[in-house]
């Protein structure tokens, strides 16, 4: 963005004047987020992904999502709210859609930072996110329909070693996807507030205090897929390397915090489809859906670090599923 853009902002939304140019932060991985120093103070302006925007379904999910953001708000729960200008939070400059929010000192884990004490505090907070709200109703089925033939043959055309590498794991994406398919016609009927992203990324420390952010996915959702997974998460999942002491302790603090623990984890394990939905999102990514040179590299860089962990997840089967049921026994 050229700096006529971020000053017209800055005026539109009176945040004051720019002491230097807007500085990229990193993390972001559909979205770019971006720092502002002004004479009024310190801003941080998440400039919204246009491909997402473009999505038939974008605005209201966005709404809904802002909906829910004032219910956090009122509660008083640890979170960096978007601001209000002109009455909305979204805001809209020569088409870029963008969301600013005031600055918080803190940063984002990395995953082999992660500790018992913040799966505890974690595993808390999306326990009382989950019971701010309740419903006794199916969510939306999910079905995942991605043609790995044909997605892994486009994309070896631009990137042959990548194809390769695809190829050889093709029989697991396939079978992964249809038991995650048949799993989600088995999750309970049970939708309640979800964050549906509360992964390390998304939350900021400072020291032990801590701020969630990224709440532009919140939604209505089943409670215990997003526990599954974010315990996942916090649990080393993004290190393609899950740490069983650190999975007990997200669940255990969960249900302490007066969340419902399920009775059958393996129908949680095999509908964790996500990685798989990002993995084809990223395929195509890479050859160049959004026509930005920076979205193909990071479309890159995704297929092969997605592909480790999808990996090192099927082979954890057991040891996942032993400890979480274990947990069941002792009554946690």
């Amino acid at each position: 963005m050229k700096s006529g853009w971020w000053e017209q902002i800055c005026q539109d939304c009176q945040l004051g004047h720019l002491l230097e140019d807007p500085k990229r932060l990193t993390g972001g991985l559909l979205h770019r987020m971006y720092m502002l120093k002004t004479d009024c103070g310190q801003y941080a302006v998440k400039l919204l992904n246009p491909s997402v925007m473009q999505r038939e379904t974008a605005h209201a999910n966005y709404a809904q999502a802002e909906k829910l953001e004032r219910m956090l708000e009122v509660c008083q729960l640890p979170i960096v709210p978007a601001r209000i200008f002109h009455q909305e939070k979204m805001q809209c400059h020569e088409g870029q859609y963008y969301y600013v929010f005031d600055w918080y000192a803190g940063k984002a884990l990395m995953p082999q930072e992660v500790q018992i004490k913040h799966c505890e505090k974690i595993g808390g907070i999306l326990a009382q996110i989950h019971q701010l709200e309740t419903k006794v109703q199916a969510s939306e089925p999910v079905s995942l329909h991605i043609d790995w033939d044909r997605e892994i043959s486009s994309l070896a055309q631009k990137h042959p070693e990548l194809g390769k590498l695809l190829k050889a794991k093709r029989d697991l994406l396939v079978e992964s996807q249809e038991k995650g398919n048949a799993a989600h016609t088995k999750l309970p009927p049970y939708m309640a507030v979800c964050h549906r992203d509360l992964d390390c990324k998304n939350v900021l420390w400072n020291q032990d205090d801590f701020r969630i952010i990224d709440l532009e996915c919140l939604a209505y959702a089943n409670p215990m897929t997003e526990l599954y997974e974010t315990a996942l998460y916090w649990s080393g999942y993004d290190c393609a390397c899950i740490q069983p002491a650190l999975l007990q302790a997200f669940v255990r603090a969960y249900a302490q915090s007066g969340g419902k623990l399920p009775l059958d984890w393996e129908v949680l394990y095999d509908s964790f489809t996500e990685p798989l939905d990002w993995l084809a999102y990223n395929m195509r990514r890479a050859q160049g859906i959004d026509g930005h040179l920076e979205e193909v590299s990071i479309g890159i860089a995704e297929i092969k670090s997605t592909l480790k962990k999808i990996v090192a997840y099927y082979e954890s089967k057991e040891e996942i599923l032993n400890r979480l049921y274990a947990m069941n026994v002792m009554g946690e």
